[in-house]
């Protein structure tokens, strides 16, 4: 293997490593040295790897939305059921990882999205990108269900998809606050609705 494979190697290792714990912690409350320790690397080698603790979150915004761009990319793409059967897949994988509390390694756009919006202008606009690439998605779903029949509804697939993501967004930030699910069932009944879909 050679060094810049070891390289990027080591880098992404800190980074899976990082994940979970900012998620459930948040950015600011996380020491390098924290995120070091855990993944077992030299205290000394951080900046060898990122050149700040500033670039060190945007490239974990940045692997962040790769991956999960990835996985909605793997729901479009299949061919199990209707477009609008993998589409409310999508929002109940959602809703039941969070009631789950699985979340701390793959939902930094929610725990980090106020954060970190206020320190850093480049972490700003990873997240903001992410979002519109995630509501492109979201749309491409809502117009291959109304190809196909299952969403039975008229409206632009663009600006529903964004309410939607601002309305599921809204409810992950309010289930934090309660405790509870209610807000996610909410959530999906005015989905349904939005969707012409039945209760």
């Amino acid at each position: 293997m050679n060094a810049a494979s070891v390289h990027h190697d080591v880098r992404r290792h800190i980074l899976d490593t990082a994940r979970p714990i900012i998620g459930s912690k948040g950015f600011s409350a996380v020491g390098l040295n924290e995120i070091l320790c855990a993944a077992e690397i030299p205290k000394g080698s951080f900046y060898h790897y990122f050149a700040s603790k500033e670039a060190f979150g945007e490239a974990l915004l940045e692997q962040y939305f790769t991956t999960y761009l990835a996985r909605i990319d793997a729901l479009l793409d299949q061919r199990d059921g209707t477009a609008g059967q993998r589409f409310m897949t999508y929002w109940a994988q959602w809703r039941d990882a969070h009631i789950a509390g699985t979340v701390h390694d793959h939902c930094l756009a929610v725990k980090l999205g106020a954060e970190v919006c206020d320190l850093s202008e480049r972490m700003r606009l990873i997240l903001q990108d992410g979002a519109t690439e995630v509501v492109d998605r979201l749309a491409r779903f809502i117009a291959a269900g109304q190809q196909d029949g299952s969403l039975p509804v008229t409206q632009d697939a663009r600006p529903l998809a964004a309410a939607l993501y601002q309305l599921w967004l809204g409810a992950t930030l309010l289930a934090k606050f309660t405790r509870d699910r209610q807000a996610f069932d909410d959530a999906m009944t005015a989905t349904r609705r939005m969707l012409g879909l039945s209760a």
